[in-house]
């Protein structure tokens, strides 16, 4: 099976690339850097959205596409999200008439919005950013896109990454950066909001699985089902690396649109990991 992924490089990319990789697949690595890629991928140097009618010859011909490449993932309220929403569908329209079966996007907890307790593929959408609301429509277009074609169609919705990477934008790698700068307090929430936690590696596996089989389809929440509040999460991620940092609670508000607590329903990603055994 020969898969494309976009945003290879990427804070989750890379990690979905070794995945693959790992499972016999051969992987097809979009993105416009390609230093932090295994080098058992076949790098693709082309840009995906310069609008291409035959973007799909140019890039290899894949079986399947998982869709990662998103410019300010974590800048919830930047204008690219919304300026580049057209590039993503004239991709995904050209990718799926040039003759693609199956396209696996990710997508996000943000494009719920506000809510409270478990979310799974019925939960209605209200996003609060800019991020969520591209996303949600984003998943709304391209579901009617691969039903256009006859395309095998999964939205991979993520939730909170745990990760070690000081490179990436999220706090644990914010915390991982203050450690190594030497800092002794780290300035924070209260804490007491409840998530899905997943780390990096786990929720890499997981996109591998979903991708590797068309029986499930449809919205396929990428997480474990548990929600943990974020104090606790990151004083854990503290110990497990041995950090000597402290937070620092409450200086910082919680953020008006944040619910004390929301995770994400498993039933359907535990289904597909179950293939696997």
């Amino acid at each position: 099976m020969k898969v494309l992924v976009t945003g290879a490089n990427g804070f989750i990319g890379r990690y979905v690339v070794k995945a693959l990789l790992d499972k016999g697949v051969e992987v097809l690595a979009s993105d416009f850097r390609f230093d932090g890629i295994d080098e058992r991928a076949t790098c693709v140097d082309v840009p995906i959205f310069d609008g291409q009618e035959n973007i799909f010859e140019l890039v290899g011909c894949p079986d399947a596409c998982i869709h990662m490449a998103w410019r300010d993932g974590f800048v919830h309220n930047s204008d690219a999200h919304i300026v580049d929403l057209p590039k993503h569908y004239t991709f995904i329209e050209n990718m799926l008439k040039g003759g693609l079966k199956q396209i696996a996007t990710m997508g996000s907890m943000h494009e719920i919005g506000y809510w409270e307790g478990a979310i799974d593929e019925n939960t209605p959408t209200n996003p609060s950013s800019l991020y969520g609301i591209a996303k949600d429509a984003l998943r709304n277009i391209s579901k009617l896109q691969a039903d256009k074609y006859g395309a095998c169609w999964q939205w991979l919705r993520a939730y909170y990454i745990v990760s070690n990477d000081v490179h990436g934008s999220s706090i644990f790698a914010k915390i991982a950066q203050a450690e190594l700068d030497g800092k002794e307090k780290f300035p924070f929430t209260t804490g007491k909001n409840k998530y899905d936690f997943i780390t990096v590696e786990e929720l890499s596996e997981q996109i591998a699985a979903c991708i590797l089989q068309t029986e499930v389809d449809g919205i396929i929440n990428c997480c474990t089902g548990q929600p943990i509040s974020l104090g606790e999460r990151i004083e854990e991620y503290i110990r497990e690396n041995g950090y000597k940092i402290q937070l620092e609670y409450g200086v910082f508000p919680d953020r008006p649109y944040d619910s004390p607590a929301e995770w994400g329903d498993a039933t359907k990603i535990k289904q597909i990991m179950k293939m696997g055994e």
